[in-house]
C-alpha cells in the first residue's frame, strides 16, 4: 500500500519541481529583459575630458601651441623627434537612466573605441561596475591613452591645438565613443549585442 501510493506521488512531486523550476527561470528572464530595457534607455553623452597631458605636459589651461613655454615645447619636440607623441586624459561620460525606468541598470564592464575628428584610434575596456539609479546622472570615467603621432600626421601645433581642444581650453573638436556595454542580470553577465555609438558632441572650450 505504502509502495503504491509512493509510486502515485512521484510523479506529482518531480512536476511540481519543474513548476516551481520553471516559474523561477520565467521570473529571472522576465527581470533580465527589464534590465536590458533599462540599459537600452539610458541616455550617455560625453561631459568633458579633465587630467590631459601631452607627453607628461600637462593642458589644463592651454588654449594653443602659442600658451607652452620654452621648456615645454622643447620637450614635445624632443618625444615628436622620437616619432611618438602620448596624450593622455580620463573622458567623463554621463549616463543617465530615465526617470520611468523601474529598476535600475548596474553596468559591470564597457569596451570601447574612441573617435577623434571621425578618425577611429584607439579602444580599451572599462571594468568598474557602476549602479544607474533612475533618474540620476551618473559619471562614467574612462581613462584614455594614445599615440597622436600613430594616427594623425601632423606637425607639433596641429598636434598641440588638437590636444588642447580636447583636454584643454582650446576650440571644440568632435569625440565620439563607440561602445559595447556589459549588463549584470539575473541570468549573469549579458554584453550588448551590438557595438553603439553612444556619445557625440564636441568638447573643449
Amino acid at each position: 500500500m505504502v509502495s503504491t501510493l509512493s509510486r502515485t506521488v512521484r510523479p506529482f512531486f518531480w512536476l511540481g519541481i519543474l513548476l516551481v523550476g520553471g516559474g523561477v527561470l520565467l521570473l529571472s528572464s522576465c527581470q533580465t529583459l527589464r534590465q536590458l530595457r533599462s540599459l537600452k534607455d539610458v541616455k550617455f553623452r560625453i561631459d568633458r575630458a579633465t587630467d590631459a597631458r601631452l607627453a607628461g605636459v600637462e593642458l589644463r589651461k592651454v588654449e594653443s601651441y602659442n600658451d607652452l613655454g620654452a621648456t615645454d615645447i622643447a620637450r614635445l619636440t624632443s618625444a615628436l623627434s622620437q616619432g611618438e607623441l602620448p596624450f593622455s586624459f580620463t573622458l567623463h561620460v554621463e549616463a543617465t537612466n530615465p526617470e520611468t525606468n523601474q529598476v535600475s541598470a548596474r553596468l559591470t564592464q564597457m569596451d570601447w573605441t574612441l573617435l577623434l575628428n571621425d578618425q577611429e584610434t584607439v579602444t580599451g575596456t572599462f571594468d568598474q561596475e557602476i549602479e544607474l539609479p533612475p533618474g540620476t546622472p551618473t559619471d562614467v570615467p574612462v581613462g584614455v591613452e594614445l599615440d597622436l603621432a600613430r594616427f594623425f600626421n601632423d606637425n607639433l601645433q596641429g598636434f598641440i591645438d588638437l590636444a588642447s581642444s580636447v583636454g584643454g581650453d582650446g576650440p571644440p573638436t568632435n569625440v565620439k565613443l563607440r561602445v559595447q556595454p556589459t549588463v549584470r542580470t539575473a541570468l549573469g553577465p549579458i554584453e550588448y549585442p551590438n557595438p553603439i555609438t553612444v556619445v557625440s558632441r564636441d568638447v573643449g572650450n
